[in-house]
């Protein structure tokens, strides 16, 4: 059974961005993989965060992946920072990568453009990423379309530790869904709807009621004309509302572009879609907040789990360089 590894940020509310573009096929993953499924809290302190804050997104990301469908029973549900191997690899991988690289990266001009302070973090997290996938030797990496430049980065230090070290690591593959892979924000649809983006009107949380899904979507911006039609570059408003509707019942935006005539009632199907779409999310997170117990269950079983393969993994690679373990 090949394994697959991802992992998420608790910078935020996981959103239906997300979710349609990636979260929503994990569950499946269970089923025909090996699957680890990891928050990456760690990650989340390339930016200065308030400590009690992102304690409580943790927790709560890690509540939305078993509210999900993620069962602990089925898969590996952990926190990064529980499994101490994941720093410990990241130094063997920075001192096997080049600043050039680094810098390179997309991810980190775009968050370190105009900034008075750049975290040492920022430049380098990409190597913990590397260390987060080649810890677990995953066959494959359930990835959005903006993660694919760090991906191909985990793949060149692999093969480069490989050839210079001996046969230690598994070259990942990406595993990209082709559906919804890039739902955009609610308020400006030129920009990919993030759960740490400003406006909180321009994304749909996974555990929003349906009196708030129905606000969002009513509100959403799309244009000053009255055609309803599927061109993301002339109308991309419009146009995400009917790649939201596709997602949620299956059907090919451009196909429902030909089903309406008024904006009002395709942001009306929209939501209402959206909202039975969220509903099984919703309750299961309900429950779960009920009964915390079952989270801190569930995550100390998987980080047992994760750290028995992680440890083995880094002190292969220690070996390897030449480092005592």
């Amino acid at each position: 059974m090949a394994r697959i590894i991802s992992g998420v940020q608790p910078t935020g509310t996981l959103n239906i961005g997300g979710y349609l573009g990636a979260f929503r096929h994990w569950p499946t993953y269970q089923d025909e993989h090996e699957a680890y499924f990891f928050v990456a809290d760690l990650h989340a302190l390339t930016v200065r965060q308030d400590p009690v804050v992102l304690a409580g997104r943790t927790r709560d990301v890690a509540a939305s992946l078993l509210a999900i469908g993620i069962d602990p029973t089925r898969a590996t549900v952990f926190l990064q920072s529980e499994v101490a191997a994941h720093t410990r690899l990241a130094w063997l991988l920075q001192c096997s990568a080049s600043i050039g690289e680094m810098q390179r990266m997309t991810q980190f001009k775009d968050k370190s453009a105009g900034k008075d302070m750049v975290s040492l973090g920022l430049l380098t997290y990409p190597a913990l990423m590397a260390a987060d996938v080649l810890l677990y030797q995953a066959d494959a990496v359930p990835v959005g379309d903006d993660q694919r430049q760090h991906l191909e980065l985990t793949r060149d230090l692999a093969i480069r530790f490989n050839n210079r070290y001996g046969e230690t690591f598994v070259v990942p593959e990406a595993q990209i869904s082709p559906v919804a892979g890039r739902i955009m924000d609610l308020q400006d649809p030129t920009k990919k709807m993030s759960k740490s983006n400003d406006s909180p009107m321009g994304a749909i949380d996974l555990t929003d009621e349906p009196e708030v899904i129905r606000r969002k979507i009513s509100r959403a911006v799309t244009d000053s004309e009255a055609e309803v039609a599927y061109d993301p570059a002339r109308k991309p408003g419009v146009s995400n509302l009917l790649e939201l509707l596709a997602a949620a019942t299956g059907q090919n935006p451009s196909q429902l572009a030909g089903q309406y005539d008024r904006y009002g009632t395709l942001k009306s199907d929209t939501a209402e879609a959206i909202s039975e779409l969220l509903r099984p999310v919703r309750e299961r997170y309900g429950e779960l907040c009920k009964d915390p117990g079952q989270i801190d269950a569930a995550l100390a079983t998987g980080a047992q789990r994760a750290r028995e393969i992680a440890e083995d993994t880094y002190r292969r690679a220690a070996r390897a360089m030449g480092v005592s373990c």
